[in-house]
């Protein structure tokens, strides 16, 4: 638009300036075929009914009198031809009647005193301004022209010029300063739409304001229908969550006492544990939505990274392998601490499955997200692949005890706290880069 509104005034100032130019040029002109008209007059009545001129009668006005000015006058008849002491120029002269080749004299009546405009050169090129009136006499037609120098005209017409043009281009630069202005001022609700929905993301607010300006407004109406629908699901999606957690729950407890009284080994006790750890991990959370809390948690990513590390080199003592971690300490995101656990816990599984011997573990902040990438060194997956290794069950590698849920159970975690997973090759290690998107908080 500021581009569109730059072109169409300078357009508008080039045509302002080309008109103007034209009527000061006019106006101008307008009083040097005044001079001219005045003196072809009083030339005229000095012409006698027979064609001849009476020198006596002849007056030359301001400037007609010095030779050499420019200024010349000239008659033409078949008696003769008179120029003004001035003497015409003579590339300039107009030609008259042949007088060696006589013509039959024109009736008295002809007679055409409107003066006609003209341009010529005289012999050094300066440009030359005419007027020409034609009388009639017994002898035939009498020409009368009177010349003068274009030079006054097209000097005053500079000095016009070249403060029009000054005050023109400061006339495209206020418009264009204008305009400037005008987008931003009218181009500020988007901002602020911006703003809102970011909040909304953040989840510090729960829908976008409706006192929009009344173009904007049936968006925001849109966009708000938008997040209640994205929430009925993903209220919908927690409560099926939250049932299967609470229908867990008995079992898991029956469980846990049955393999107490037949002292059951403390590796079978701790798994119960976390079993059951992670069921009330989901009822509680299935609560606090129930509750309307607005609030994120807030997890930092460098101990979630270092304890999950730790664990699965305990797992995989079998396969030593070297693990470059380079986050800030002070990265977080607005992720439930237990969530970041299994996402990022599948994510370090699958590389250390599949490594060789290096996995890299990266995270950058990018606006309002942190890109979480766990590489390894591996085999990698090809581009026709990827999507099959994001489907539930879908299991690319049948070597290992895996079930193949890991990577979309990854994937639809993320997506729900408003961020995204991404597989692709590295291009340092050669292996599978997956790209964990979670968003920042501060």
């Amino acid at each position: 638009m500021l581009a569109i509104s730059a072109i169409s005034t300078l357009v508008a100032l080039v045509f302002a300036g080309f008109a103007i130019s034209h009527v000061l040029e006019r106006f101008v002109m307008h009083g040097l075929d005044d001079r001219l008209d005045a003196q072809v007059s009083v030339v005229a009545r000095a012409v006698r009914p027979d064609g001849t001129l009476d020198g006596a009668r002849v007056v030359d006005l301001a400037g007609f009198d010095t030779p050499g000015s420019g200024w010349a006058w000239q008659v033409a008849s078949p008696a003769g031809r008179w120029t003004s002491d001035g003497a015409l120029p003579e590339a300039a002269a107009l030609p008259g009647p042949d007088t060696a080749l006589p013509r039959p004299p024109a009736p008295p009546e002809i007679d055409d005193r409107q003066p006609r405009p003209g341009e010529t050169r005289d012999r050094h090129g300066q440009r030359l301004h005419s007027r020409t009136s034609t009388v009639a006499s017994r002898a035939g037609p009498v020409t009368i022209t009177a010349i003068g120098p274009r030079r006054i005209v097209e000097a005053p017409l500079r000095e016009a010029m070249i403060p029009l043009l000054g005050s023109l281009a400061l006339l495209g630069i206020g418009l264009g300063l204008a305009t400037l202005v005008q987008l931003r001022i009218g181009f500020r609700p988007l901002r602020d739409l911006r703003t809102s929905l970011a909040a909304v993301r953040a989840g510090s607010a729960h829908h976008v304001p409706d006192d929009q300006p009344g173009e904007l407004r049936p968006l925001v109406i849109e966009l708000n229908a938008l997040i209640d629908q994205n929430a009925a699901g993903l209220a919908h999606a927690r409560q099926h969550v939250a049932n299967l957690a609470h229908g867990l729950k008995t079992p898991l407890a029956a469980l846990s006492l049955k393999l107490a009284e037949v002292g059951a080994g403390d590796r079978l006790r701790d798994m119960v544990d976390q079993i059951g750890s992670r069921v009330r991990h989901h009822l509680g959370r299935a609560r606090a939505d129930a509750a309307g809390s607005g609030a994120r948690a807030r997890t930092a990513i460098a101990p979630a990274i270092g304890d999950l590390t730790d664990v699965l080199r305990r797992i995989h003592a079998e396969r030593p392998l070297s693990v470059e971690i380079a986050v800030l300490p002070k990265i977080a995101v607005a992720i439930d601490p237990q969530d970041l656990d299994e996402m990022v816990g599948n994510l370090l599984d699958n590389a250390w499955r599949h490594a060789r011997a290096r996995i890299s573990v990266i995270a950058v902040i990018e606006g309002p997200l942190v890109a979480l990438t766990i590489a390894d060194d591996g085999d990698g997956l090809d581009n026709a692949v990827i999507d099959q290794a994001m489907m539930p069950g879908r299991r690319l590698d049948e070597r290992g005890d895996g079930h193949g849920f890991g990577l979309s159970i990854t994937r639809e975690l993320a997506e729900l706290n408003g961020g995204g997973l991404t597989l692709g090759r590295s291009s340092e290690l050669g292996g599978l880069s997956a790209m964990l998107t979670l968003p920042i908080q501060a």
